[in-house]
């Protein structure tokens, strides 16, 4: 696979709604980009790294930005990661940005036509992900879901293999509605032909030149960016797109061991409105950790040896989350009769 670097280090980036298979889709760049050396930047939503985690271990560059929004001066964190991965000493020859499910990807693809970035990268295209199986129209009504579909130069239609054909017929017509130029590429497990995505000179510079122009505001973005220094997480004092739309994350920590009947439990009565939840898993019943996927009412549980010592680490993301009531259900969640408060936090 040919890479034209002497226009630049050549940048991805991969959008596409929660449990869309983003991380997968990363996993699967990196085992499969043979010879080329990428780094990966993962924006995650939730105060628990879980999306990092999950990548792949191999040689390549991995940084990790801890909020939800590549936006405002979190798009300076974005500009000094890519710095940082181009003055290595060992470069690379890819750079992945994996947003977060809730992040729209405009402000991103405009933070690589900064000053800063512009001369030293390319933004090579954006790579959409769309779930097959909960995807609608209408989705949550979020007006992120559709921009993640509407600025994207290649689509993939993830898990195809769960919806009929005629199904996939009509999603595909669904979403050549919103975004009629990109090609739209059915997907398994998020698997692709690479040279399908990566150095194809997908991104169409015109139009995000003309969101520059305009002011690009659909975010309600346009508030004072020196009352932002200070990028902790824990402290918005200004409203975001996913919180004007009602989206919020709860993320826990346990180090106590789970019953397994009291999780099935718990997760078979989560309300509708937790989209997504993640994880990692202590259970009584088995020595392994337990990688936890919750999309929609689909769960999948996946078994690896702790590579680090046993504890619950997991995320829940919805719209309208009533916190302290899925806190609770998971606290009931411990084998033990000890009663102890985990450790969590919710925005």
């Amino acid at each position: 696979m040919p890479l034209e670097t002497e226009r630049g280090l050549p940048v991805t980036i991969i959008t596409g709604f929660l449990g869309s298979g983003k991380t997968t889709l990363v996993n699967h760049i990196l085992t499969n980009n043979q010879g080329i050396k990428t780094a990966v930047i993962v924006n995650e939503f939730g105060d628990i790294g879980i999306d990092s985690a999950l990548i792949v271990s191999t040689d390549e560059s991995m940084i990790e930005l801890d909020n939800g929004c590549v936006c405002c001066t979190v798009r300076d964190d974005l500009i000094e990661a890519t710095l940082r991965i181009l003055e290595r000493t060992n470069p690379v020859d890819y750079l992945i940005i994996e947003t977060t499910g809730l992040a729209d990807p405009a402000p991103i693809a405009l933070t690589f036509m900064s000053p800063q970035l512009r001369p030293l990268t390319r933004l090579d295209a954006i790579v959409g992900l769309v779930d097959a199986e909960n995807y609608a129209p209408d989705l949550f009504n979020s007006e992120t879901a559709l921009n993640q579909i509407a600025y994207s130069d290649i689509l993939l239609l993830n898990k195809a293999d769960v919806v009929s054909p005629e199904r996939l017929a009509q999603l595909t017509k669904q979403i050549k509605e919103i975004q009629p130029e990109a090609p739209i590429i059915p997907t398994q497990n998020s698997v692709v032909d690479l040279r399908l995505i990566l150095d194809v000179g997908a991104f169409k510079v015109d139009k995000y030149l003309t969101i520059q122009d305009e002011g690009h505001d659909h975010h309600d973005h346009a508030h004072e960016h020196d009352d932002h220094e200070h990028h902790d997480h824990a402290h918005h004092d200004h409203p975001t797109h996913f919180e004007a739309e009602g989206f919020s994350s709860v993320s826990i920590e346990l180090a106590e061991p789970l019953a397994v009947q009291k999780l099935q439990r718990f997760l078979d009565e989560l309300p509708a409105n937790v989209f997504r939840a993640k994880g990692f898993l202590w259970v009584k019943e088995s020595p392994e950790c337990v990688i936890f996927h919750r999309v929609g009412q689909r769960v999948r549980l996946d078994y690896e040896k702790w590579k680090m010592t046993p504890q619950n680490q997991v995320v829940f993301i919805g719209q309208h989350l009533d916190a302290e009531r899925i806190r609770q259900g998971f606290l009931n969640c411990v084998a033990s009769k000890t009663k102890t408060k985990p450790r969590g936090f919710v925005r």
